[in-house]
């Protein structure tokens, strides 16, 4: 395939994550996924990298820039599956499950940012795609405080978008409709999208570089599987 990219694809164990990591294999390119089966490997030999799929922690998301840096020398693309369980404890709680999803989330994010980004600055117009569900979206500790990139993921994504794009490396953010939101002055209803057909969408969309996209999901658990579900 003459125009493949290489892609980096985070929380790619189940779910949006692994449908996203099939497709783009399936269109060609070449897929680094963190947390995808072993068994994806053989199938697709040099144009598929099995990454650490613990983000959460810097030796992980380090080792996971080292691997892409030996066998690739750059990236065109990072997704971010920050909707994902991924990072989640099996045995977790359940009335600690959506704080630990966020902040496991908010700092998979992070690390996984600073890993790509030297990768990206060497890539082919190199972007980052970040992808919320309505859960990872929202804020940690007190909800009425303003939003900011230390209590608010998707807030903390907009905030590096402009020194990303000094470098030359453009940001997308995929998330749900925020109350105070200015991405769109229509009304989103949220759609019974599954995993196969949010990944199919979000790849079209890639190409366009919209600085916003609105995702709002009717059952969250059919993309961003938890726990014990």
């Amino acid at each position: 395939m003459s125009n493949s990219r290489s892609f980096w694809v985070t929380g790619a164990s189940n779910g949006l994550g692994m449908a996203l990591v099939e497709h783009l294999l399936l269109q060609g390119h070449r897929v680094a996924a963190s947390g995808s089966p072993d068994a994806l490997a053989p199938l697709h030999h040099d144009r598929f990298l099995q990454l650490p799929g613990l983000l959460q922690g810097a030796p992980e998301a380090a080792e996971a820039g080292q691997l892409l840096e030996q066998a690739w020398g750059a990236l065109d693309c990072l997704i971010i599956n920050a909707g994902t369980g991924d990072y989640l404890a099996g045995d977790i709680a359940r009335d600690a499950l959506f704080e630990h999803l966020i902040e496991s989330n908010h700092l998979a994010t992070q690390l996984s940012l600073a890993a790509a980004v030297p990768l990206l600055e060497r890539g082919s117009a190199p972007q980052v795609m970040a992808v919320f569900s309505r859960y990872t979206a929202l804020q940690m500790y007190a909800p009425t405080q303003v939003a900011a990139g230390w209590n608010n993921t998707v807030q903390w994504v907009r905030e590096q978008r402009e020194a990303l794009q000094a470098q030359g490396i453009d940001v997308t953010v995929v998330a749900p409709l925020a109350v105070d939101s200015q991405v769109t002055a229509a009304p989103v209803i949220p759609e019974a999208w599954t995993a196969e057909t949010a990944a199919q969408e979000l790849l079209k969309r890639l190409a366009e570089r919209l600085p916003e996209l609105v995702l709002e999901v009717l059952h969250p658990a059919s993309l961003w599987p938890m726990p014990g579900t």
